[in-house]
């Protein structure tokens, strides 16, 4: 893991794949991809994994993409002051990103409060980025572009789909499949986790669910016992989360002794290696969540890449591995086509390339509307039952893939 404080490294494409790169070629063109990611705090686990994803795909490309050698800047958007993810350390990677004029595109961010402050100064630096699992919509909604992307131009493109989706789906699911009748729902005041929330709240109450209540919960606090005894008295059937892994290791520990009989669910923030480790078992037994993309891990393509991957990083690959990689795959694409076209690589050349991407990827074909957000909007359900083979913090076999969460008509 890199350090566990904020950082640039500039790394060549063979230099990561074990080779060094001779002067002549260090000579010819060459671009950087930014990444900028929370590498320190409760969700570093998580976003090491979306960034060996992405780097395995920037291995790839150890021959370079177009006639261009391959550059990396890796960023760390967590402080421990946060604790988590620091929207303000987000801004001051995306100025750094748009500063260097060699980033062409990037990867990232993880989390939505970061990406709320980066997409405002990638738009003013015509630098588009990738978000392999940042899924709040209002960052692509074209009502709040003057808000997040005030040249005009979509910036913020994603690999996943957006909890426009995540929510109401799995509103679905708890009232079509789990039965569920009465619902308490939570969140934990950030930007992803409020808007998950409020989504998934508001399709349970159209599916026929009776939510019961709907509290905040401070990432910083250490107890939650007041919120779920409150809870406990209202006799739900079930309990759902928006929010990540800093309160909800805390939320899964202590909903466990208070609350150990309901239906338990939450987002893709608890579909989470940090989850597991943090809070363990018996305690996260039987949660239920969610990622905005299909499960491919079943594909003979994605099974081999997984095998890439555990080898070289020594732990199985997560679904926003995936993702990442994918988003390393539609930037090539661009530069190629870019490139192929007789045009300079530059950043708005490849942002409009992004726009106009059909690219092949380990999860089907990924293309993006006129606002950045991909055309897939499928949503897949897990559930947590462990598998004593595998590490307890391996997200591939200790959520059970359930299928796909039901859209809404």
């Amino acid at each position: 893991m890199l350090s566990r404080r904020a950082v640039i490294v500039q790394l060549p494409v063979a230099a990561l794949a074990g080779g060094r790169i001779a002067r002549a070629f260090a000579a010819d063109k060459s671009v950087t991809i930014g990444i900028s990611l929370p590498l320190t705090g409760a969700d570093a686990d998580d976003a090491t994994l979306i960034k060996d994803g992405a780097m395995l795909g920037v291995d790839d490309a150890k021959d370079g993409v177009g006639g261009y050698k391959i550059n990396v800047t890796v960023l760390d958007d967590g402080t421990a002051t946060a604790g988590q993810y620091d929207p303000a350390q987000a801004a001051t990677n995306a100025r750094k990103m748009v500063s260097d004029q060699s980033v062409v595109a990037a990867i990232g961010p993880q989390m939505s409060g970061s990406g709320k402050a980066m997409s405002p100064i990638l738009s003013e630096g015509d630098l588009a980025t990738i978000t392999p699992s940042s899924t709040n919509p209002d960052i692509t909604n074209p009502a709040m572009a003057g808000q997040f992307r005030p040249a005009g131009k979509a910036i913020y493109f994603r690999t996943v789909t957006t909890d426009a989706y995540q929510g109401p789906n799995m509103a679905n699911y708890f009232a079509k499949v789990l039965k569920v009748k009465k619902v308490y729902v939570l969140d934990d005041s950030g930007a992803y986790g409020v808007g998950m929330a409020n989504a998934f709240a508001a399709q349970a109450k159209v599916a026929g669910i009776t939510v019961l209540g709907h509290d905040q919960l401070d990432p910083k606090e250490a107890d939650y016992t007041t919120a779920l005894t409150k809870i406990k008295a209202l006799n739900p059937d079930a309990m759902y989360y928006g929010g990540v892994a800093l309160a909800g290791v805390k939320l899964v520990k202590q909903s466990y002794d208070i609350l150990p009989k309901i239906i338990k669910g939450g987002g893709d923030g608890m579909y989470s290696s940090s989850v597991l480790k943090g809070a363990g078992f018996p305690a996260v037994e039987g949660w239920y969540a969610t990622i905005a993309a299909p499960y491919v891990f079943d594909h003979p393509d994605v099974i081999a890449w997984g095998k890439r991957f555990q080898a070289k990083y020594g732990r199985a690959p997560s679904g926003y591995a995936v993702t990442a990689y994918d988003g390393v795959l539609v930037i090539f694409d661009a530069i190629k086509r870019v490139a192929a076209s007789g045009k300079p690589v530059t950043r708005d050349a490849v942002r409009d390339a992004i726009q106009t991407a059909h690219v092949k990827t380990l999860q089907g074909e990924v293309s993006f509307d006129q606002n950045g957000d991909i055309q897939n909007r499928i949503v897949s359900v897990f559930r947590c039952e462990k598998n004593d083979k595998y590490p307890i913090d391996d997200t591939l076999h200790q959520f059970k893939y359930l299928g796909v969460a039901p859209q809404t008509v």
